[in-house]
């Protein structure tokens, strides 16, 4: 770090005589030389540890907690196509970004700070990462392997009715939103359900933050921690076969999102490997299968999601 920032102030004092413009452009070769040689060598250096860390927290039935789950399954065939071992590194929602990246890093609306460095532990984080910009900015997503949306969720004999839906998804937001007025909520923070994503401060609505686990948001909701909790659809879809009768959809507060594996930037030849694994299971099949076993009701809220029919 010491030769590095000499290596600057010098550049800085080179700039302003003959030949600071050959400096500053040996600076920049030099600044750049690791993320390149990283970004070639990943997947190399990846099959000569021999073994895929797969990050994961236990979500809806993404990563059941139990050894199986539809991410599970997607990243163990991911490493048997690439010739390596699997492991599973569990991490949290707070931490799995930094356990990829090496970066903690905390969400500002769409903005991130990073807060310092930590360990990495994994190469690739899967266990239903929903693709919002804040996101964007740190990890390089993989291409799609879940369709997603932002639902709000109450007990089933709350007063508030279910809205009926219009051919206008923003229309069905802003009345969806309007039940919440003088209300309690629940949602998280560092996730796709953190209510700042989606201006619910604006509702009038009394916004509380969750500290337990995703997992645990229907069964507080359930226990009248609040009247109203913020779900997205896999985790909604779990919640409704799970308790069925005692919790009910009122709306979307989302537009149509997408879930996927999240790799380092850099990573390229990782993400790219990946995809072609992912397009090669869904061409054959697999892959509709392996959705449908774990989210058997996808099809009835996406049809378009699932290509193979029974």
């Amino acid at each position: 770090m010491k030769a590095l920032t000499e290596t600057r102030r010098r550049s800085r004092l080179a700039a302003s005589g003959v030949g600071g413009r050959v400096v500053v452009l040996m600076l920049a070769a030099l600044l750049c030389w690791p993320v390149i040689g990283t970004t070639s060598d990943s997947l190399e250096a990846l099959k000569e540890r021999g073994v895929l860390r797969h990050l994961g927290i236990p979500y809806a039935n993404f990563v059941t907690g139990a050894g199986d789950g539809m991410d599970v399954e997607l990243m163990q065939g991911f490493a048997d196509w690439l010739g390596v071992d699997y492991e599973y590194v569990r991490t949290d929602w707070s931490s799995a970004i930094g356990n990829l990246t090496g970066k903690k890093v905390r969400a500002n609306g769409d903005d991130v700070e990073v807060l310092g460095n930590v360990p990495v532990t994994g190469d690739v984080i899967a266990n239903g990462m929903t693709v919002i910009p804040w996101r964007k900015k740190v990890v390089a997503f993989a291409e799609p392997t879940f369709p997603t949306q932002v639902w709000l969720m109450s007990r089933a004999d709350s007063p508030a009715a279910p809205i009926r839906p219009s051919n206008s998804l923003v229309d069905d937001i802003v009345k969806t939103k309007s039940v919440l007025d003088g209300k309690t909520l629940l949602g998280k923070v560092d996730t796709c359900l953190d209510p700042s994503l989606y201006d619910m401060e604006k509702t009038g609505a009394e916004i509380a933050l969750f500290d337990g686990t995703l997992n645990e948001l229907a069964p507080a909701l359930l226990a009248n921690e609040s009247e109203f909790t913020l779900l997205d659809v896999p985790d909604a879809l779990v919640a409704l076969q799970k308790w069925p009768g005692e919790i009910k959809v009122i709306g979307p507060v989302s537009e149509r999102q997408d879930m996927a594996p999240a790799f380092r930037p850099e990573d390229r030849a990782l993400r790219d490997a990946f995809n072609t694994y992912l397009a090669a299971i869904k061409a054959d099949g697999r892959f509709d299968r392996l959705a449908r076993k774990y989210y058997p009701f996808v099809v009835d809220y996406f049809p378009d999601f699932i290509a193979a029919k029974d």
